[in-house]
């Protein structure tokens, strides 16, 4: 609509060269009798587009819904009506009413070019509510809705229904029973508050330098229990033990605190056809070190005279779970790095060395050197294959392992004359006739004659870089006055270029340290230099009993205990790493992918078929036999 100013009111009484009286001259009949013809013709009002420009071309429109135009007119007709009708004829003159004019100005008149203002517009709009585009609308706004109510309800609704969360049944210390037995509250720190003050820090056996506390477990807390999901560190087993041969079946309910300790109990008990059972548990997966110092105190079952008894704190790379036959296959004793033929089936390639010719193996086997099925997850790996990791900077795979330390092993000791523990290294690949360089890698730090190497270095399964040394008489459970004594280990990882080491602790003092030279490479049996292991190890503590470990006397003074006071683990400040799942050494993302060798004790072999109580899953391809 044209926003063109009204003119100002035309007073009556005009001068002859006011607006009205030039009207009047052009609209008198002499006027209009000295124009021409086209001008008689040529309407007095014009008409506005839709946009408000003046449309001179069309003539006013006499239809329904031109009266909008009048109000745009350059005359106030209110006013100048009576000053006008005078002087126009009648055929021109305009009665005051629009309504007389010929045009349709009810409210309803309907002007085709007005669409704004259309009366019945709303009429016209009014519909079905379920349009396409409404229902479009809602249909998105729902899905939205859903979506949101999903993520932020549905999803940790679904996960605390779906996902298994042990708990403690109502049983607090002494207090309540579930299915399990005794359960208790405990802390869920690394560090024990039963721990004392002055046990924060150690100085080091091995250099004198201050080591810091970053594990602890007093086991003062009584009746607590260590079946799956009990305990945040420590996991008792729940399996037959078959790779050494035991007698016992490892069950929860033998391992238990007590008065301050840690209590495993060997007894005769017949259980899933076995004559006896122990008690082995395990920080696997929870808890893990790598460099560093750990010690336990402890009290050994038995006599010092008493052989039968297989009592062991260890470690292990959390790659292996001890007892899981599947996990510790192709991986265990293995610490080696190189790509050479000491990854590969019995350690040989062509028939080469020929170890039963040159009898450079286990007699007991026809001199075969090795009975290993290679080492499974080795820096041969070919790209793609099924690796933890990481990948070096030439994209090799760095070599995995599953090594073990020990913290001792206790054992009546014949030639000693004496109870004894032995404390040693396994490794794999082996050497020639699996001897070790010893010559200038050995260290003994007690007494001659209380300590010797041991007379077991090695067979098909594996090679031990082990002594055996007198330990205190006093800290069996039967002596006249038991009591507890330390023993440990400290080592640094890595090789003879890192001034690498295993440094052994009995009865609270040096025992002897393994330098890492001493496993350097071997031309006679074509393998490169083993390494002091690297991975991030876990803690097993386990009271069993096999002929394979040493002779059972007839009778045996039954029910057995052995008992740790603590158990603690130190690193430097400047080299502190614990945790299984290192940057450098990753675990969880493999373990989690084959997750039922981890969990199921009755998988033997990585890839022997189910029949044969194997896992069924292929080795990984050797770029040294196999096309990558």
């Amino acid at each position: 609509m044209s926003a063109t100013p009204r003119p100002p009111f035309v007073s009556q009484s005009s001068s002859p060269d006011s607006p009205l009286a030039s009207l009047r001259s052009r609209l008198s009949p002499e006027h209009n009798q000295d124009q021409p013809s086209e001008k008689q013709q040529r309407p007095l009002f014009h008409e506005y587009d839709e946009f408000g420009s003046l449309d001179t071309s069309r003539p006013h429109s006499s239809g329904p819904g031109s009266h909008y135009i009048r109000r745009s007119l350059l005359v106030d007709f209110n006013s100048a009506t009576s000053h006008l009708s005078k002087g126009i004829p009648g055929k021109f003159a305009l009665h005051p009413d629009p309504s007389q004019w010929g045009y349709d100005v009810s409210p309803r008149s309907i002007d085709e070019d007005d669409w704004l203002h259309k009366p019945n517009k709303n009429d016209n709009d009014c519909g079905s509510v379920f349009t396409q585009r409404g229902v479009t609308t809602l249909g998105c706004i729902s899905l939205l809705l859903v979506i949101l109510i999903g993520l932020f309800l549905g999803y940790p609704l679904a996960t605390a229904i779906l996902h298994k969360i042990q708990d403690n049944n109502g049983g607090y210390n002494m207090g309540g029973i579930n299915a399990t037995g005794q359960v208790m509250q405990t802390s869920f720190t690394l560090i024990d508050k039963d721990t004392p003050q002055d046990a924060y820090m150690k100085s080091s056996l091995v250099d004198g330098r201050a080591m810091q506390l970053v594990f602890s477990d007093e086991f003062e807390v009584e009746g607590r229990s260590f079946y799956p999901g009990d305990d945040p560190y420590w996991e008792a087993v729940d399996l037959y033990y078959w790779g050494t041969g035991d007698l016992e079946w490892y069950d929860p309910q033998q391992i238990q605190t007590k008065d301050g300790k840690l209590v495993i109990e060997f007894r005769e008990q017949e259980n899933h056809e076995l004559r006896y059972m122990g008690g082995m548990m395990t920080t696997w997966n929870k808890f893990c070190f790598t460099g560093g110092y750990i010690e336990a105190k402890v009290q050994l079952p038995g006599e010092s005279t008493t052989s039968g008894f297989w009592p062991a704190i260890w470690t292990m790379g959390n790659l292996g779970r001890a007892g899981y036959g599947a996990t510790t296959d192709g991986l265990w004793p293995y610490s080696y790095e190189a790509c050479d033929q000491g990854t590969l089936k019995n350690q040989s390639y062509l028939g080469e060395p020929d170890a039963q010719a040159l009898r450079l193996g286990d007699s007991a086997y026809g001199y075969s050197l090795s009975y290993l099925p290679g080492q499974r997850l080795s820096s041969c790996t070919c790209p793609g294959e099924a690796h933890p990791g990481p990948v070096n900077l030439d994209g090799t795979f760095h070599a995995r392992s599953a090594p073990e330390i020990d913290v001792f092993e206790a054992q009546k000791e014949g030639e000693l004359q004496a109870g004894a523990v032995s404390q040693s290294c396994q490794f794999a690949p082996y050497n020639a006739y699996y001897s070790w360089d010893n010559a200038t890698n050995l260290d003994f730090h007690q007494p001659e004659g209380t300590q010797r190497l041991n007379g077991f270095k090695g067979n098909v399964y594996q090679q031990a870089a082990s002594v055996v040394s007198n330990t205190d008489e006093l800290c069996y459970e039967k002596s006249a006055a038991p009591y507890h004594t330390v023993y440990g280990f400290q080592y640094k990882p890595g090789y003879e270029s890192d001034n690498a080491y295993i440094t052994w602790i009995n009865n609270d003092k040096l025992a002897w340290t393994l330098h890492a030279g001493g496993m350097g490479p071997d031309p006679l049996a074509r393998i490169s230099e083993r390494v002091i292991p690297q991975e991030p190890m876990y803690i097993i503590m386990n009271l069993g009993m096999s002929p394979k470990f040493s002779d059972i006397d007839p009778v045996m003074p039954l029910p057995a205990t052995m008992s740790v006071d603590y158990v603690r683990v130190y690193q430097y400040p400047d080299q502190i790493n614990y945790g299984c799942d290192p940057v450098d050494y990753p675990t969880t993302s493999y373990i989690n992918r084959y997750i039922e060798a981890y969990t199921n004790p009755n998988l033997t072999t990585w890839s022997s078929l189910p029949e044969a109580a194997g896992y069924n899953q292929p080795f990984p391809k050797n770029r040294l036999i196999d096309t990558c």
